[in-house]
């Protein structure tokens, strides 16, 4: 199996990546979250699942961290959710929300999420919770946390000549990423590698 791969990304979608390793091009699915933190790069380490079932073709799907990787994987061990359905989940929250939502059994924000109705809700929450109660939070409390950190790196993002939303999100990751971030320039710092 292949753990992950790490090459030169020759083309990129919000849905797929084409990373070149050794003179072969790997055809990799990936999430949104996965997208906006390797769009831009030149170079990328990407971690892999293989998809294989029964007598189909394989698929993979591929990974900015291996956090994410992770929750993938637990979310496809659930009955009735497939990768698509995962890949679905974790390009329309972050792992942290995501963890969050079960671990607090929010039916509503699942159900939110496009394929999930309330039995797969339920389920998921069922099957995971016990074991995203052992993930530490790193959503939406880090941005809590960091406020006043938040609106002053914006400020200097801003005075970079970078667009608000851009720079919202940049933050975004960087929290996702490094939740225990104590200093306005090291949110700028981390911010302009995921610009």
């Amino acid at each position: 199996m292949i753990a992950y791969i790490k090459g030169k990304i020759v083309g990129i979608t919000p849905t797929y990546a084409i990373v070149e390793n050794n003179g072969i091009g790997y055809h990799i699915n990936i999430s949104l979250q996965t997208h906006a933190k390797i769009n831009g790069r030149k170079e990328v380490l990407i971690y892999i699942h293989h998809y294989i079932k029964d007598e189909s073709i394989p698929v993979m799907y591929g990974f900015a961290d291996e956090l994410e990787k992770k929750f993938f994987l637990d979310f496809v061990s659930v009955s009735g959710v497939g990768p698509t359905t995962a890949i679905v989940i974790l390009s329309t929250f972050s792992p942290g929300e995501i963890r969050d939502a079960v671990v607090s059994e929010n039916v509503n924000m699942l159900k939110s999420i496009k394929g999930i109705g309330p039995k797969s809700a339920k389920r998921i929450i069922l099957e995971l919770k016990d074991k995203f109660l052992k993930i530490e939070s790193t959503s939406t409390n880090s941005v809590n946390q960091h406020n006043t950190q938040v609106d002053e790196a914006l400020q200097a993002l801003g005075t970079l000549g970078i667009s608000k939303n851009v720079a919202q999100k940049a933050i975004k990751i960087v929290l996702d990423k490094h939740p225990d971030v104590s200093s306005v320039e090291d949110i700028v710092k981390f911010a302009l590698k995921n610009i």
